[in-house]
Parts: C-alpha cells; sequence; structure tokens
C-alpha cells in the first residue's frame, strides 16, 4: 500500500516537460510524421483518382461515338420488279423482296457518269447489306408505297461510318494558280496546268522516297548483323530498293509515280475528281474517280488540289469511298443520328447492325435466375447460422467454408456448372438457366456473409424484448429482427448482384461464348450476357468493332453505376442508427 501511495505521489509531483528545446523538437517531428501522412493519403487519392478519371475517359471517347451512326437520306423509287413482281400485293412476297438491290439503285442514281463494274461495286460498299430494312418495314407497314417515291435513311456500312466521325485521317486542299486543261473525262487523263502548281507535291513525293531510303538502309544494316544466308538475301533487297529510291530523289526533274504508301494527291476540277498516278511540275497523269462535265480549261479559281494525309494502305476506306462520301457529304444527303439499332438489334457479323439487345435480355434472364435462387436461399442459410444453429464444431465448419467460397476463383464455378449442369443434369448449353445457376454459386457465399453481418448489426435488444412480451423464437426472428436487417440484406444482395453482372469466366465454361443472333425468348434458349458480348466484340479485327466494345462497356458500366447507386441510396433510406 505504501508502495502504490509512493508511485501515485511522484506521479502528481512530475513535471512534463513541454517547453525545453528537445520537448519542441519532438512535438515538431511529431506534425511532421502527421503532415507527411496526410500528404501520402492525399497523394494516393490523387493519383487513384486521376488513374480512374484516365481510365473512364479514354472509355467515354471510345464507346460514345458507337451510339450515333450516319445515314443517307435519299429520294428511294420503290419499283414494283424488284418489290413485288407479281402484283398481288402478298406480304411474305415483299418481305422477301430485294430491297437492298433498291436502295443501290436510288445510291447509284446520284452518280451516273459511274458505269464501271468496279466503281459500282465500290459505290454500292458505302451502304449496308441492311440498309433497306427501313424500307421494307415501310412498305410492309403500307403496301400501297409501292410504285411511289419515298424518302427513306439508309444506313451507311461501317468503315464509310467510322471514316465520317473522323477515324480516316485529314483532308489538305488548296487552290490552284495556273490554267488546267484535261484531255477528257474517264478513264485515265492527264491533266496540263500553266504554272508549277504541283511542284510542292512532287517535293513531298521525294520527301518521302528519302525517308524510305534511310529507314530500309538502317534494316539492311540491321540484317547484315545477323549475318545468316535468308537475312543476307533479304538486306541486299533492301540495299536495292533504298538505291532506287535514293536514285529517285536525286533527279528533281523526273516524272514521279504516286503509289498507295505516299498520301494521295487528286485533282478536283470541272465538277469531277481525278486522282494522280504520275506527276512532275506541270502535268498529271491520273485515273478519274468522279467523271468530269467537260474538258474545257479551267482557271486557278474553277480547280484544286486536294490531299488525302493518310496513305490509302493505312486506312480501311478507298480513295473513291472517299471522294464519294465526301461529295454525298457536300451535298447534304448525309446524316449524323442516335443509333437506335445498337439498344434494338441482336449480335451481327456486320459492325453496323450489330447491338446488345440480345446480350441485355440474355443478362436480366440470367440475373433473374441467380437472384431468385440465392436470395431466399441465402438469407435462410443468414438466418438459421445467426439466430437458430447451435454453436459447435460443425457450424463452425460450414462458416470457414463459406467464407472461403466467397475468395474462391470465379473460373471454378464455371467448371462446376460444366461438370454437374451440363455433363450430369444435360442442361442446354449456352442457357440463361444454367448461366443463373452457376451465377447463384457463385454470388451466394457473398449474400449470406452480407446477411448475417446485417442481422448481427440487429441490437440483440430487441429480440429480448419481443420475447420478454411472449413471443417466440421464431417469430421474434422473423417479425423483428429480419425486417430491420432487410436493408442491409438488400444492398448486399446488390453489390452481389453487380458482382455476378460483371462475371465472364464461368459464363465462357458453360458455352454462352457462342455466336447468338436472335434475342432470347427464355430461359433454355441460347443467350449471352453482355460481359461475353464485349469478349467476344473485342477479339474481331474490323476496327467498328472496337467502337462497338467500347459502346458495350459504357452501356455494362451504366447498369453498374445504377446497381450500385440503388444500393446506397437503400442503405441511407432505410439504415437505422442504434
Amino acid at each position: 500500500m505504501t508502495d502504490i501511495s509512493t508511485y501515485a505521489l511522484m506521479a502528481m509531483t512530475r513535471k512534463v516537460d513541454v517547453s525545453s528545446a528537445a520537448a519542441k523538437a519532438r512535438i515538431r517531428a511529431r506534425y511532421r510524421s502527421e503532415t507527411l501522412f496526410k500528404s501520402c493519403g492525399i497523394a494516393a487519392l490523387l493519383v487513384t483518382g486521376a488513374f480512374l478519371v484516365m481510365l473512364l475517359t479514354n472509355i467515354l471517347t471510345n464507346g460514345l461515338p458507337s451510339f450515333w451512326q450516319h445515314s443517307l437520306r435519299l429520294d428511294v423509287p420503290l419499283t414494283a420488279a424488284d418489290i413485288d413482281p407479281s402484283g398481288k400485293g402478298d406480304p411474305k412476297e415483299i418481305a422477301a423482296g430485294d430491297f437492298a438491290a433498291v436502295a443501290r439503285k436510288a445510291l447509284e442514281a446520284k452518280f451516273p457518269g459511274i458505269e464501271g463494274r468496279a466503281e459500282l461495286k465500290t459505290l454500292g460498299r458505302l451502304i449496308s447489306v441492311g440498309a433497306g430494312d427501313e424500307l421494307r418495314k415501310a412498305v410492309l407497314a403500307n403496301p400501297k408505297l409501292i410504285g411511289q417515291t419515298v424518302k427513306s435513311r439508309l444506313l451507311l456500312e461501317a468503315n464509310s461510318d467510322l471514316y465520317l466521325k473522323g477515324t480516316g485521317g485529314g483532308i489538305a486542299a488548296r487552290p490552284a494558280r495556273g490554267i488546267a486543261t484535261p484531255t477528257g473525262t474517264t478513264g485515265t487523263i492527264k491533266i496540263l496546268t500553266s504554272a508549277n502548281d504541283f511542284a510542292g507535291d512532287v517535293e513531298k513525293a521525294k520527301s518521302v522516297l528519302a525517308a524510305r531510303a534511310a529507314i530500309l538502309s538502317t534494316e539492311a544494316a540491321r540484317l547484315e548483323r545477323a549475318n545468316t544466308p535468308d537475312a543476307l538475301v533479304k538486306a541486299k533487297a533492301a540495299r536495292d530498293e533504298a538505291a532506287e529510291f535514293k536514285a529517285r530523289y536525286a533527279q528533281p526533274k523526273q516524272v514521279e509515280s504516286l503509289d498507295d504508301k505516299l498520301p494521295s494527291t487528286l485533282v478536283e476540277i470541272n465538277g469531277g475528281l481525278v486522282k494522280v498516278e504520275q506527276i512532275s511540275d506541270t502535268e498529271i497523269e491520273g485515273r478519274v474517280l468522279i467523271p468530269l462535265r467537260s474538258t474545257d480549261a479551267a482557271t486557278g479559281s474553277d480547280w484544286k488540289i486536294v490531299t488525302y494525309l493518310t496513305p490509302e494502305s493505312n486506312r480501311k476506306t478507298t480513295d473513291l469511298e472517299i471522294a464519294l462520301l465526301e461529295r454525298l457529304k457536300s451535298n447534304g444527303l448525309i446524316e449524323n443520328h442516335f443509333n437506335t439499332l445498337f439498344f434494338t438489334a441482336g449480335d451481327s457479323r456486320d459492325p453496323e447492325l450489330a447491338g446488345v439487345r440480345g446480350a441485355i435480355v440474355g443478362t436480366v434472364l440470367t440475373l433473374l435466375v441467380t437472384l431468385g435462387l440465392c436470395l431466399p436461399i441465402g438469407v435462410m442459410a443468414a438466418v438459421y447460422l445467426e439466430q437458430f444453429a447451435p454453436k459447435n464444431r460443425l457450424t463452425g465448419l460450414i462458416e470457414v467454408n463459406i467464407n472461403n467460397l466467397a475468395a474462391v476463383p470465379s473460373i471454378v464455378f464455371g467448371l462446376l456448372g460444366l461438370a454437374v449442369f451440363l455433363n450430369y443434369f444435360n442442361l442446354p448449353r449456352s442457357a440463361p438457366l444454367v448461366g443463373g445457376l452457376v451465377l447463384a454459386l457463385l454470388v451466394l457465399p457473398t449474400i449470406i456473409i452480407a446477411s448475417r453481418a446485417a442481422i448481427k448489426a440487429v441490437p440483440p435488444s430487441i429480440k429480448e424484448a419481443a420475447l420478454g412480451v411472449g413471443a417466440s423464437h421464431q417469430q421474434a426472428v422473423f417479425h423483428h429482427v429480419l425486417p430491420l436487417a432487410m436493408p442491409g440484406i438488400m444492398t448486399g444482395t446488390i453489390i452481389g448482384m453487380a458482382h455476378a453482372l460483371g462475371e465472364t469466366a464461368p459464363l465462357l465454361m458453360i458455352g454462352m461464348v457462342a455466336f447468338i443472333v436472335d434475342v432470347p425468348n427464355g430461359l433454355v434458349d441460347a443467350a449471352t450476357v453482355l460481359p461475353v458480348q464485349i469478349y467476344l466484340w473485342s477479339d474481331l479485327p474490323e476496327p467498328a468493332f472496337k467502337a462497338k466494345t467500347a459502346g458495350a462497356i459504357v452501356v455494362l458500366l451504366g447498369v453498374l453505376f445504377v446497381m450500385n447507386g440503388l444500393a446506397i441510396w437503400l442503405r441511407k433510406k432505410f439504415e437505422r442508427r442504434w
């Protein structure tokens, strides 16, 4: 007792050093540590936010253009010979009519001078194979349109649409100075100018040749260092080609040939367009892309030189396609509108016709099966483990396994679904029913854990009060504890369903990776889901599908944000503070 009193007296009489230099140094060190810790935390948040902004910006930049689509607005004659040859007005015959040919004829009428087979084929490629679908729907709804001319929207092909969205490279145009005289209106012609209007283009072509020669010389030197027979043969070929380019560059007055690896040079004159194939300072020889009206001489203000800055070999659209699109655009026949097909159509091999409706319906059906299974089973399991199960080794083992299952890789559940649901029970492959069963197994541990946490958060006094007024144990749990825990249970369920929405690996294992064109109508129809649709599109080589992939990601992220926002709203609205 005496020792305790002595220590207490010493503590009361001990002076705290807060004014000495050492004490102030310690305080400053603590403040510096605290400031450093706060700075590190803020820096971590800023870095995380910057990466998140970069990710979302990249997704939105690439994805939002897929929500818009370019189409031609043309007057289309609906001839009976193509639509209703028998003249009976039979809906089946009308539905089988060649509306694509009707659309192509309407487009060809806008370029009467283009008659070559290859040129007409290129012209027809500007519009989609489904360009006549809107016409078909209109005629089926009103057969009296046959024989009339209607203004219709013709969907452009994917590469044409991408070009109009700015992915095909820039165009530079400059007015000419001299008087130009063409030697013809179609085919291969020459254009003579009274001034050195093409001198700058010749210099640009020769500078490109010099750059090519330098690249080939470097490549030849690299191959020679390899010192293998095959490499030496390739090195000699590269040296010879580089020497040819250097010789052409060394002769400034030589007529230069332009190939598809150089920026395309064109001459716009007399309402037509000529692609330059050979060029000198005062003369060009080229192929007519759009026929000229006449061979009359044109002054500097009436003709100009156009350059497609991206070489033809580096883009999907040819020079002729760009020329035709630019002419249609200048005539006001191209319009940009919201891409309703992206949300109303199923998958397709043609990018401009592909949509996410089939994937969205498949996702909804799959998640309905998942929710219908995992919600009641998960909640009942949580109620039993938390309120009724005895605390013994068996229940402890079950709890440990539930926690472990929540951390199992998702593809393991896909393997389980493949072995059990497909191979043993012979359920249909690629069906929402099987997908829902697999995702229910995946989400079930998460819902059990979240439900147990919500039930445990209800104060024990609620249950004790119910028991005190005569309620049974079951009544106390289901009439009092469970309703109060339901907001937390629903929040955990929504987060678990959002987790299921983003899963791909388990669904790939059960065959939901198939190419599905039709929209599923039931739980056993072949279907796919949004994450798998994104995976399929990302693996396709067409550039237009890259934009579709980003657009589908935007849709998926939008659904995920809505589901997580709903979970936050439920928690804020129904959460009780005890």
